[in-house]
């Protein structure tokens, strides 16, 4: 059972469609799981830094959906299994921030 689900398919969502939901829904929750300067170089307004290192000892609501972003979708489909296999509703957006077309902040 352990294996099924750790190599399982996880669950994604565009860009476009990430883009969408954030207006309708501008409370979702945004993991961008790429490394602190990474993140402060440029990232979603919305998006809260959490690096993929330590998505493991991530805790919070398992009744939420988390959506989870990187450059390009290879760390934050990582980050998607993790949490789907400890029973989070987890979804990477695919093809990550280089498919963003929103305007993107910069903390320096």
């Amino acid at each position: 059972m352990f294996f099924a689900n750790f190599f399982g398919s996880v669950s994604s969502i565009t860009s476009t469609k990430l883009s969408e939901l954030l207006k309708k829904e501008p409370q979702i929750k945004i993991l961008d799981v790429r490394t602190p300067p990474e993140f402060h170089k440029a990232h979603m307004d919305k998006a809260t830094n959490y690096p993929l290192v330590q998505v493991d000892s991530y805790v919070g609501s398992k009744n939420e959906k988390i959506y989870l972003i990187s450059k390009h979708n290879k760390r934050s489909s990582q980050a998607a299994k993790i949490l789907s296999n400890k029973g989070y509703k987890a979804y990477y957006v695919k093809g990550g921030l280089s498919t963003w077309k929103g305007k993107l902040k910069s903390d320096k």
